[in-house]
């Protein structure tokens, strides 16, 4: 079964878009949550106590930065 992977991003974060580009060259399906544009996002991404970006979850894991390792790990 596939697990689901939401990446929280925003539009100044070099580390974001290399979180992105690594899930696509893996072809792997996510939906960004952009905490630039979206207050919602913003908001939800606080509640969980985070404040800065990437947020990659990768089913129930969360992983807080752009680690390859970790994200190869859990998508296996």
């Amino acid at each position: 079964m596939k697990k689901k992977v939401v990446v929280y991003s925003s539009d100044t974060c070099v580390y974001c878009n290399e979180v992105k580009k690594y899930l696509r060259g893996l072809n792997v399906e996510f939906t960004e949550k952009n905490v630039s544009t979206d207050v919602e996002a913003r908001k939800d991404m606080m509640k969980k106590g985070f404040m800065g970006v990437p947020i990659v979850f990768i089913g129930d894991d969360i992983i807080q930065g752009f680690n390859k390792a970790e994200i190869d790990r859990l998508l296996k």
